[in-house]
């Protein structure tokens, strides 16, 4: 599992750890049972303190993405996965439409919002 952190990203280190944890989990990179680094094995590679990894593996675990088992680790919890693909798409929808709604109000056309789009997603189309 590579975790990459940033340190000019607007976004907490702890919150890069929880995104890169989460899309590894939902792409199926970690199956549900595998193991986690200890915190203090991730702090250490990622040379970042144990208690960033502590309130990132605490949020994780909130949040229903992995489960701690007093005195062997942290592991990835069994997942829903239709139901995460879901609630994904529900918060892409509504962020997509608040940003729609001001590119209309700016006059930016649909041509260049997939223009933009494609740009931003990365990747190329293949389906042209």
């Amino acid at each position: 599992m590579d975790i990459i952190l940033s340190n000019s990203s607007e976004e907490p280190i702890y919150q890069q750890i929880i995104t890169q944890i989460k899309a590894h989990i939902m792409n199926g990179t970690l199956a549900a049972g595998d193991a986690l680094p200890s915190m203090r094995m991730l702090a250490g590679q990622l040379r970042i303190s144990v208690i960033t990894t502590k309130r990132a593996y605490e949020e994780l675990e909130r949040e229903g993405f992995i489960e701690t088992v007093a005195g062997k680790g942290c592991y990835v919890k069994s997942q829903n996965t239709d139901f995460l693909r879901e609630q994904t798409l529900r918060q892409t929808e509504e962020i997509l439409t608040k940003i729609c709604n001001k590119a209309r109000m700016c006059g930016i056309s649909l041509d260049e919002m997939k223009e933009i789009l494609e740009l931003v997603y990365g990747g190329d189309n293949d389906d042209e």
